[in-house]
């Protein structure tokens, strides 16, 4: 029975305040006595139930927990026939009780999701000289394998033989395909876009860094979970206090009523409930500003982070490659962009998507004669034309003049962190072209706030090179830049920060920043991304609006200083009450009560001022 009442906990929640809305209307509305106090005394029994049971179960291995504190709240307000505090204060409890809950379930299937994510198979060569599908686990450091277009990397590993571009974002986060040939490295879990690939298996399973991944992701959560909430510390020791206080006086004065008038003032009503209602009023508000925030312990770290750490792709830029900067060489510029669109159009390459969409609408030609020389670019023939699209490697083996001004303007364009683009048609460079991604718009402005709510270090790691990074760095005024940067490398550094006693907040978007936003003291999911960034995170930011973070951390501040002042308000209130019981002789049940519900009223008011609140700068 007991562990039938503990399983339908969110459904007693639900029927409770169904029945305590019930009861006040019926009260306040409709004066129907009778009704308002069988629904919240129904409320209150019902709401009592699941708390009583763990109560009890702590008490059966000697801890005196927070359910200990609600139960004893509880019969505290039936003994004076108050139902409507022991109504409030159940479904409240469960309430948070169900927030905690729902983000633990939300964080334990992040793994379950990153795993699924991990290659299973492999073509591996056999003794026979042939290549035959495996389990990734039959995979031996030393093994060749073959990856076709369009698989996963089953292992990290070097390239052999053969040609490709490998989408690494699940590694590096970057957006942009990167080329392999013969001895670059390769990582399980990234994608051979175009090309065939065989490697030798360097580290297999759990020693790859996407196994690595997974591993960190495991470690900090476990990690984190061990955290303590102030309620629960609290209650270890004013529990216990408040039942030997009242037992001691009516031991000493054998007045049974007094006795019960301190166990029923020292009940903290307020306390209990001036945590959660500060703390739903605080998630309801980020919630209308697109800000998810999973739960108090989250909210009081985020307010003390002095140090925010930023992943560069999709979080401080777009992840969408853009044409950025263009120059063109000799005439008749519009028929090249026509031929460039039409060789173009024909791949998927990230790269082809950002030209086709900058050129827009123009003719297309058919296309002949099409070779992809790998690591390069494209050669093809169009409306009679030989037509190189590729980088400055190409337009080498194209036999392609640059002249001094195209070479200082690809100087130029790669300073400025761009991916190169060139064109030449019969054998004459026609136009230049830079992709890169784009910051996002007001960023700058953003970071300035941040710095203005006390944030005094803002870092950026990222998988790019150092051009691009630097380049980033600059225009938006950040502290630190670390460049080439794997998820391993980016957690190491999180655990440096630390260990220096720094308040570490981080913000991703990608699978490759899973292990930072669990090992930094606060996780920020931009909402765009992958759902595993967002379901390890503590904050998420909907629809990847970098805006909203301003707004989170000011929240979050004002949030933890709210829940502050309801604990002094609370703790107040009962220390000026149990002290006017010896202290007074005005001092009774009933005015204690009243005290007790003002009390109540005022850290409910004091939180729902929350749901108002908004970033003054």
């Amino acid at each position: 029975m007991q562990r039938f009442i503990l399983s339908k906990k969110n459904h007693i929640m639900t029927i409770s305040i169904i029945l305590i809305v019930i009861g006040f209307v019926s009260k306040l509305v409709f004066k129907n006595q009778m009704i308002a106090i069988c629904s919240l005394a129904i409320a209150s029994v019902l709401g009592v139930l699941p708390i009583a049971i763990q109560a009890v179960q702590a008490l059966k291995v000697k801890v005196i927990s927070i359910d200990v504190l609600v139960t004893i709240a509880v019969i505290g307000a039936f003994l004076i026939k108050n139902l409507e505090e022991s109504a409030i204060v159940t479904f409240l409890f469960l309430f948070g009780s169900f927030l905690e809950q729902r983000t633990l379930n939300k964080t334990r299937s992040a793994i379950k999701e990153l795993t699924e994510m991990a290659p299973e198979s492999a073509l591996k060569l056999m003794e026979n000289g042939e290549f035959e599908e495996v389990e990734v686990d039959e995979v031996d450091v030393g093994d060749v394998l073959l990856v076709k277009t369009g698989s996963k990397i089953p292992v990290d590993g070097t390239v052999l033989a053969g040609e490709g571009y490998v989408n690494e974002a699940s590694i590096t986060g970057e957006s942009v395909p990167v080329s392999k040939k013969k001895d670059s490295g390769v990582y399980a879990g990234t994608i051979l876009e175009n090309g065939t690939i065989q490697i030798i298996a360097n580290r297999v399973g759990e020693d790859t860094t996407f196994g690595r991944i997974i591993e960190l992701v495991e470690e900090a959560q476990d990690s984190k979970s061990e955290a303590e909430r102030f309620i629960d510390r609290f209650s270890k020791y004013y529990t216990p206090a408040v039942l030997v206080l009242a037992f001691m006086v009516w031991l000493i004065i054998r007045d049974v009523e007094i006795a019960i008038t301190i166990l029923v003032l020292g009940c903290p009503g307020a306390l209990v409930i001036g945590v959660p209602v500060s703390n739903v009023a605080g998630i309801g508000n980020g919630a209308r500003h697109g800000v998810l925030l999973k739960g108090s312990e989250i909210i009081s770290d985020f307010s003390k982070v002095d140090t925010i750490v930023f992943d560069k792709t999709g979080t401080l830029t777009i992840g969408n490659p853009k044409v950025i900067d263009k120059e063109v060489y000799g005439g008749n510029t519009e028929k090249v962009l026509s031929y460039l669109a039409s060789v173009e159009k024909e791949s998927d390459h990230p790269l082809a998507k950002a030209i086709v969409e900058y050129i827009g609408d123009t003719t297309l030609y058919t296309v002949e004669k099409t070779d992809v020389v790998k690591g390069s670019g494209i050669v093809a023939y169009v409306d009679g034309h030989r037509v190189a699209v590729g980088n400055v490697s190409l337009m080498v083996k194209e036999n392609v003049p640059l002249s001094e001004k195209a070479k200082a303007d690809i100087s130029s364009f790669q300073e400025r962190g761009n991916s190169l683009v060139l064109t030449a048609v019969d054998g004459e460079l026609k136009v230049l072209m830079g992709i890169r991604d784009q910051i996002r718009e007001g960023v700058k402005e953003d970071l300035q706030k941040l710095k203005k709510l006390g944030v005094k270090n803002l870092v950026v790691l990222s998988g790019d090179n150092q051009g691009t990074v630097d380049l980033v760095a600059k225009e938006l005024g950040l502290t630190e830049t670390h460049e080439n940067m794997l998820p391993e490398d980016k957690a190491a550094y999180i655990e440096k920060l630390i260990a220096k006693g720094q308040i570490v907040a981080f913000v991703g978007d990608g699978v490759n920043d899973s292990p930072s936003l669990v090992l930094a003291q606060v996780g920020i999911a931009m909402g765009g991304g992958t759902d595993v960034a967002i379901e390890t995170s503590d904050v998420v930011l909907m629809n990847s609006d970098f805006s909203r973070l301003p707004h989170a951390l000011g929240l979050a501040k004002a949030t933890a200083r709210n829940m502050r002042q309801n604990i002094i308000i609370a703790v107040g209130v009962i220390v000026i009450l149990l002290a006017s019981v010896f202290l007074s002789e005005w001092m009774n049940m009933t005015i204690g009560m009243l005290a007790h519900e003002g009390s109540i009223l005022v850290v409910i008011f004091n939180g729902m001022r929350l749901l108002r609140y908004k970033l003054k700068y």
